[in-house]
C-alpha cells in the first residue's frame, strides 16, 4: 500500500472486520489497482474530491457517473436544504413527485409517464416485470457482457445464483444483427423484451456505439414480432441527449430506465414508458419507503433544469474530445500508443493491444498518484465541473503520469 494511504489502509482493516469483503461491489479494491488507489473518500468539491489522507484528485469518474453538474453544487445545495427544512420522507408522496413525472413525459421523447425509486436495478428490474405483464409472454435478452443492475437474472458472477434465476434471459451480441435474427428465429415468440444500453460499455474492453444498421434492425424486429424494447440508460442519461439517450442513436423504446445523473448524487432513479404500457405498468407493484423521498426529487428537478439550461450534453461532448484528443497526442508525443472509445461525455483511453490490462493499470496507477482519478477497466465520465480550464490541467496531470510510468510500460 502506498504511504500516502495511511488512513485509508487502517479504515480497510477496521471495514473488514465487521463488512464483508470490506469495501463490496464496484468499489473494492480489487476493482482498480489494489493499494495504488485510495479507498475512502472524505469530501469533494466541483470536479475534485479528497481522500480521508487528503490526497487530491481531479475525479474523472463523477462517483461512477451521478455527479453531472459537479460536487457539492450550490444550486442543488440551496434547494435540497430547503426541502430538508420541510421534511423528507413522509406517509405520502409530495409534489414533487408530481412535478418530476410531468417533467419526464414532457422531456423524454416517447415518454408518457414516470414511475420513482432508488437505483438503477429497481428499474430495470421492474421494467421486465411490466414487459411480461403487458406482452404475456417470459423470456427476456439482453447483450452479452452487458450490465444492467444486480438482480439475480442479470448481476455479473455466480454468488448466491441458481439456475432458474436466468432460466428465461437470452443474449444476443451487440452490434451483430444476424445474432439479433438469429435471437429473434429461435424466441422471438416469447420475447417479452430486449433490453439494451445506448451504447455497449462492458468492463475490460472498450465502449462500443450502435452501428446504425443494428438500430435499424432492433427497431424493425421489435415491431415486426411484438418485442418491447426496453433502454436501460441509467449510466449515460443526461449525458449525451436531453431527451434521453435513444435520441443519440436512433432506438425506439417502450420503456427506459434511468438513475445516476438524474440527481447530481441524491439517490434517485426513474422509469419512463410510452401511454400503451401505463396500465400494465400499474398492475406491476412498485414500492419502497424512501422512493418518494421529497429531497432527492427536489434535486432531480433542479438538476434537469440546469442541464437544460446549460445545454450540458453539447458542453460535455466538447471537453471530453479535447480531453481525449490531447491524450492520444500525448501518446504519442511520449511513444505511449493509446487508444480511445466511447461519446466524449462518457470516454475511455487504454493502452493500445494491452489485452492483459497490466499496462493499463499501470498507466491508471500513475495517474492517481498525479492527483488525476482515472479507471483502468470502466468507462470515464465528465461534469460541467470539468470546465476547459480542468481538462488542461487533466492533461497536465495524465502527462506528468505517462513520462513516470514509461519504464513500467516498457515502451
Amino acid at each position: 500500500m502506498s504511504p500516502k494511504y495511511v488512513k485509508s489502509m487502517a479504515l480497510f482493516q477496521r471495514a473488514s472486520a465487521v463488512i464483508p469483503g470490506g469495501i463490496y461491489g464496484h468499489a473494492a479494491p480489487a476493482a482498480t489497482v489494489a493499494g495504488a488507489f485510495p479507498y475512502f473518500a472524505e469530501r469533494a468539491e466541483g470536479s475534485r474530491y479528497w481522500d480521508v489522507d487528503g490526497n487530491e484528485y481531479i475525479d474523472l469518474m463523477c462517483g461512477y457517473g451521478p455527479i453531472l453538474l459537479g460536487y457539492n453544487h450550490p444550486e442543488i445545495n440551496a434547494v435540497t436544504a430547503e426541502v430538508q427544512a420541510q421534511g423528507d420522507c413522509f406517509n405520502h408522496p409530495t409534489e414533487y413527485t408530481v412535478q418530476l413525472a410531468e417533467r419526464l413525459a414532457q422531456q423524454i421523447e416517447g415518454a408518457d409517464w414516470a414511475v420513482f425509486g432508488k437505483n438503477g436495478t429497481d428499474m430495470t428490474s421492474w421494467s421486465i416485470r411490466v414487459a411480461r405483464e403487458f406482452t404475456g409472454k417470459k423470456r427476456i435478452a439482453k447483450a452479452k457482457q452487458a450490465y444492467h443492475g444486480v438482480d439475480p437474472w442479470c448481476v455479473p458472477g455466480y454468488g448466491g445464483i441458481i439456475a432458474e434465476d436466468r432460466a428465461q434471459i437470452d443474449s444476443f451480441v451487440w452490434n451483430s444483427v444476424e445474432s439479433l435474427h438469429e435471437l429473434v428465429k429461435r424466441e422471438g415468440e416469447n420475447l417479452a423484451a430486449i433490453m439494451i444500453t445506448p451504447f455497449h460499455h462492458p468492463n475490460f474492453a472498450d465502449s462500443q456505439l450502435p452501428n446504425p444498421d443494428f438500430v435499424t434492425a432492433m427497431n424493425e424486429l421489435c415491431e415486426k414480432h411484438g418485442i418491447l424494447l426496453i433502454l436501460d440508460d441509467v449510466r449515460c442519461g443526461f449525458r449525451l441527449h436531453s431527451n434521453g439517450s435513444h435520441c443519440s442513436f436512433g432506438f425506439n423504446p417502450d420503456l427506459m430506465c434511468y438513475s445516476k445523473a438524474l440527481g447530481n448524487g441524491y439517490p434517485i432513479s426513474a422509469c419512463a414508458g410510452k401511454r400503451a404500457l401505463k396500465v400494465a405498468a400499474s398492475k406491476c407493484f412498485l414500492t419502497g419507503s424512501f422512493w418518494n423521498a421529497a429531497v432527492p426529487i427536489a434535486a432531480a428537478l433542479k438538476t434537469l433544469e440546469i442541464a437544460e439550461r446549460e445545454n450540458l450534453p453539447k458542453q460535455l461532448k466538447v471537453n471530453g474530445e479535447q480531453l481525449v484528443s490531447g491524450m492520444l497526442a500525448l501518446g504519442e508525443s511520449h511513444g505511449v500508443p493509446l487508444q480511445s472509445s466511447g461519446p466524449g461525455a462518457m470516454p475511455y483511453v487504454r493502452v493500445a493491444e494491452d489485452t492483459s490490462f497490466h499496462k493499463q493499470q499501470a498507466l491508471c496507477a500513475a495517474a492517481v498518484e498525479q492527483g488525476l482519478y482515472l479507471h483502468p477497466h470502466h468507462n470515464w465520465f465528465l461534469s460541467a465541473a470539468h470546465t476547459t480550464g480542468i481538462i488542461e490541467e487533466c492533461l497536465q496531470r495524465f502527462e506528468a503520469a505517462l513520462k513516470n510510468c514509461k519504464s513500467t510500460l516498457n515502451l
